[in-house]
């Protein structure tokens, strides 16, 4: 017990300490036995928070320490490496990319080192090669980065269906999902404490955001909402304790999202009258609905119009 609160106290002291290139701190907490999430703040990545902005973390095994996205910047990815040396000797063997999107991504660099794997989904390393000139050119624009091509490091792991990483005394189960919040999700689930890490699979208070499949994501959260899990880590809000009923709030937002994009398609209407009405309910119920709500039905839309 003694080693336990010596261990807490010394990644306290690491935790407060470290303080990232945008003047905060990297604030850590212990959700379940050794599952540590960092929580982002609701806001759009600019040149004051530079991006840092999603749920990052790690996982603490026996043998060895699972990252679980990286960070926003290159400067939020040296904070979190520098908290798990200040709070475990026990070294770093994976740096899990949920998906591409530079919030979980950027930090990468960090951890490039002799003995550690990226880890990522079939997908990612297609993805993070087509969008790096984008993300280059916006990191520079928006959020005063300077990156290179180097700091987009693609996965030397890929999860085809699902993969087993053994930590030591700690087993993660990473599943490769099809099209949902992106085309490259992973989810990964810690055996040991029953922790679901969902990353933008889940969006808590944050307006949920399609950049893959509407009907897909729909359709992967009706497997994941199967699983038996004592807590959800979302990409964006609070960690959640009651799962599945976490994820109810985003299924009816997207399930209003498809029923009323059907019945425009089905009247003739456009793309336009839809971004223009669909959806107002929900307004009230997510931070950033102005922000993402409009390109949610864009996206929706131009997949809707060619089902069947």
């Amino acid at each position: 017990m003694f080693k336990r609160l010596l261990c807490f106290a010394i990644f306290f002291f690491a935790s407060v300490a470290l303080v990232p290139a945008n003047g905060t701190e990297l604030s850590l907490k212990e959700v379940a036995p050794g599952v540590f999430v960092h929580q982002g703040v609701h806001a759009l990545p600019d040149r004051q928070n530079q991006g840092e902005i999603a749920n990052i973390g790690f996982i603490v095994g026996e043998r060895c320490v699972a990252v679980v996205d990286s960070g926003g910047s290159p400067a939020q990815g040296r904070a979190l490496k520098a908290a798990i040396k200040g709070m475990t000797k026990v070294p770093i063997c994976h740096v899990i990319n949920t998906h591409a999107h530079p919030d979980h991504i950027y930090g990468n660099s960090a951890f490039k080192e002799p003995g550690v794997a990226f880890v990522g989904h079939r997908k990612l390393a297609q993805a993070m090669a087509a969008r790096a000139p984008y993300f280059l050119e916006k990191a520079g624009r928006d959020l005063g980065l300077v990156l290179k091509q180097e700091d987009f490091i693609a996965p030397s792991q890929i999860v085809e269906s699902t993969l087993e990483l053994d930590l030591g005394g700690r087993k993660l189960t990473l599943t490769a999902h099809g099209p949902a919040h992106t085309d490259n999700d992973l989810s990964v689930f810690d055996d040991k404490t029953r922790t679901l890490w969902l990353a933008d699979l889940l969006f808590m208070g944050h307006l949920p955001v399609v950049d893959g499949s509407l009907s897909g994501w729909l359709k992967e959260l009706a497997k994941l909402t199967k699983i038996e899990a004592k807590l959800a880590i979302p990409g964006h809000g609070p960690v959640a304790s009651e799962w599945p009923k976490a994820a109810d709030a985003e299924i009816r937002y997207l399930e209003m999202l498809r029923n009323e994009i059907r019945v425009y398609i089905k009247q003739g209407k456009t793309m336009e009258q839809a971004m223009a009405e669909v959806g107002q309910s929900g307004r009230g119920d997510w931070q950033l609905f102005d922000d993402f709500h409009k390109r949610n039905i864009a996206t929706a839309f131009a997949e809707l119009e060619w089902e069947d």
